[in-house]
């Protein structure tokens, strides 16, 4: 069998798929592929995707785009939805799908993005006349990009004659598309979207990047809080419009313990998670795809993952030789086991490794290409976190540093992993270095600081299954074991994505004391 290696963007959606590929397929055929691919940055990006899936173009992105569970209730009816999650866990990506997907749905989206809203609630004196600030600003952002999207020129003069009510805004809009759609001069592509959103009624709004420029200020918090009260009331006014937003996780929280209303929204708040399997799903869906190879997820899906990581095997070396439990191991229990669920994270490793492997003239990445990049990997996971959480907790990096192991710990095969108790003896130890305090100026107790490192994802819930395998929890799987710290039957550790940067010193001897993640 013939492949073409590295097809370009352009080449992907014309040239003839080829047969997927069952697991009888020998280790020696799938090697024999990975003798043409070299890791150049071209193919390194056209291979493993984009660090930031919602910058990739959109023709590649939807050839390799896996739908988890999530992304089903998100674009499903109702009317109001809280995409919550981590950095990097892919809600930018996940939208920018849906968006291009619900014209064949029948819907009319329409993106907000930062630069759209500015000027919306600067005046954050008066709440109520900040939530109404902000029904009347979207009420015509969401005008005006519903007209241009249908080449309207001189939507800024229709809309200065309408008057608007909050919970008129559907019948209006639909009103002035009935106007637009006797012109002659609307393409094909503009006439379906019309004649859609007239025979559906159904507008999906869809806000995201509302982190840019997140400093946590009370100012910013209480404009996120005014911001969801209005799309509330607008989605509660309004049978025909719903409303998706993206929320970075520490965004919401902030958002949920300072505003009493947030207990109204809380039922529509989805929080964004994958499991492992999935994220391994995810990888193998680019590896085939940039082969060119068609690729049935629904089918695969119901696999054994050490069946679904044969799929990986023309790109890196099917074993990992490490040490202690890391010693000849799968290489995919590896990549799960230093992953923070988040698919950015498994294309940086990858990417990392990639290069690592063209420095070194190998066409297949290998135990030793990973290893040489752990270090890198694990000093941009420390800074991923730093810049992410710095708003909520302002010395976050003396916290995280600080947790690295003592002279006398480095030689403990435990150093990395607590009880209870001896978390809050770890964190007491960090504090005499001085005092924490969150952006709202409250001290930090040992607990608080606790809770806050479960969840960022810096530390996981751990417990020993009777396989000797770990189970690993993380906040979004169980928000609600750090909530009093109360015995669970789960430890806790630092995540093994951490810990090179915190003992870089020590490569090898951090391996020998990793423990895998169950699959």
């Amino acid at each position: 069998m013939n492949f073409v290696i590295g097809p370009k963007d352009s080449e992907i959606s014309t040239k003839k798929a080829l047969p997927i590929l069952d697991s009888s397929v020998t280790l020696v055929e799938r090697m024999s592929l990975s003798a043409s691919i070299d890791f150049t940055e071209d193919n390194i990006y056209r291979l493993f995707g984009n660090e930031a899936a919602e910058n990739e173009s959109l023709p590649r992105l939807k050839e390799y785009y896996f739908k988890s569970k999530t992304y089903e209730q998100i674009v499903g009816t109702l009317p109001l939805r809280l995409l919550v999650g981590h950095k990097g866990i892919g809600k930018s990506a996940l939208f920018k799908i849906a968006i291009s997907e619900d014209p064949e749905r029948g819907y009319l989206p329409v993106s907000i993005r930062p630069d759209d809203i500015v000027g919306i609630g600067r005046d954050t004196s008066d709440f109520l006349a900040l939530i109404h600030d902000w029904k009347q600003g979207l009420i015509k952002i969401i005008s005006h990009k519903i007209l241009e999207s249908f080449g309207v020129k001189n939507s800024n003069e229709i809309l200065s004659k309408v008057t608007w009510a909050t919970g008129q805004v559907a019948s209006i809009l639909i009103r002035s598309v009935k106007d637009i759609e006797k012109r002659a001069d609307l393409t094909a592509a503009q006439r379906l979207l019309i004649n859609n959103f007239l025979r559906n009624h159904v507008i999906t709004i869809y806000i995201d990047d509302l982190d840019r420029g997140w400093e946590g200020k009370p100012q910013d918090i209480k404009k996120i809080s005014a911001l969801l009260n209005a799309v509330r009331d607008l989605s509660a006014d309004n049978a025909s419009i719903r409303f998706r937003i993206a929320l970075r996780s520490d965004v919401y929280f902030l958002y949920r313990t300072s505003d009493e209303s947030t207990d109204k929204i809380d039922g529509s708040v989805i929080w964004y998670s994958w499991t492992n399997h999935d994220i391994l799903l995810l990888l193998v869906k680019r590896v085939e795809t940039f082969l060119g190879r068609q690729f049935d997820e629904t089918k695969m899906a119901k696999w054994e993952q050490y069946a679904v990581a044969k799929f990986l095997d023309p790109v890196m070396q099917p074993r990992f030789y490490g040490q202690g439990k890391w010693e000849n191991i799968p290489t995919y229990r590896m990549l799960m086991s230093l992953i923070r669920k988040r698919p950015r994270d498994l294309v940086k490793l990858s990417s990392l490794a990639a290069r690592n492997a063209y420095d070194s003239g190998s066409n297949l990445i290998g135990t030793e290409h990973f290893s040489a990049i752990f270090n890198d990997y694990s000093q941009g996971r420390v800074q991923d976190a730093i810049n992410e959480y710095k708003t909520e907790l302002p010395d976050i990096e003396r916290l995280i540093m600080n947790m690295k192991p003592t002279r006398k710990q480095k030689t403990a095969q435990e150093s990395y992993t607590f009880a209870t108790d001896q978390l809050f003896r770890k964190i007491q130890s960090v504090q005499q270095t001085g005092e924490f305090r969150f952006a709202n100026g409250k001290p930090a107790t040992e607990k608080q600081l606790a809770q806050f490192l479960y969840k960022i994802n810096f530390l996981t819930a751990r417990k020993m299954l009777p396989n000797e395998e770990i189970q690993r929890k993380y906040f979004e799987e169980n928000r609600y074991l750090s909530n009093k710290f109360a015995d669970f039957g789960y430890g806790w550790e630092i995540h093994p994505a951490y810990r090179w940067a915190l003992q870089p010193d020590s490569v090898e001897a951090i391996i020998r004391q990793l423990d895998l993640s169950q699959e």
